[in-house]
């Protein structure tokens, strides 16, 4: 969903499920749902792989050069 796309891009900036939950004006139990909805969906079993992947499939490109070259 496009939810679990935008918790994705967050997982993948390393946002913990209370940091998500903040910037998505969710509650955290709603923030882990998504997150464990996006790794059943993606094959993997953790955070750090479903970075990986999304990294690999270069699915936010521009937005992670924008989020570093402010960082």
């Amino acid at each position: 969903t496009g939810r679990e796309r935008d918790v994705l891009r967050l997982v993948s900036d390393g946002r913990t499920n209370r940091q998500i939950a903040e910037e998505l004006f969710i509650s955290p139990k709603t923030a882990s749902v998504h997150v464990s909805n996006i790794l059943a969906k993606l094959g993997v079993s953790g955070r750090g792989e479903a970075a990986a992947l999304a990294h690999r499939l270069a699915l936010f490109p521009a937005e992670r050069l924008t989020s570093r070259s402010t960082e």
